[in-house]
């Protein structure tokens, strides 16, 4: 990899971030919402799927005792 000094970094920095599209305030809030939305359905499936197999379990060791 060459070598720059550091103020051809700095420039070259500069010009890679303001290639960079920033997404709007209403975008990001947007975003923010939807990824609380998934986090809580992931929740949700998660804890359902973990009573079902709490609920297998017990059975399973219902038969045995």
């Amino acid at each position: 990899m060459a070598r720059v000094n550091p103020a051809q970094f700095i420039q070259q920095v500069r010009a890679e971030t303001a290639k960079v599209v920033w997404p709007t305030r209403k975008e990001t809030g947007l975003t923010t919402i939807m990824v609380f939305i998934m986090a809580a359905l992931a929740a949700v499936f998660f804890f359902l799927v973990d009573q079902l197999i709490a609920l297998g379990i017990d059975q399973i060791l219902r038969l045995g005792g």
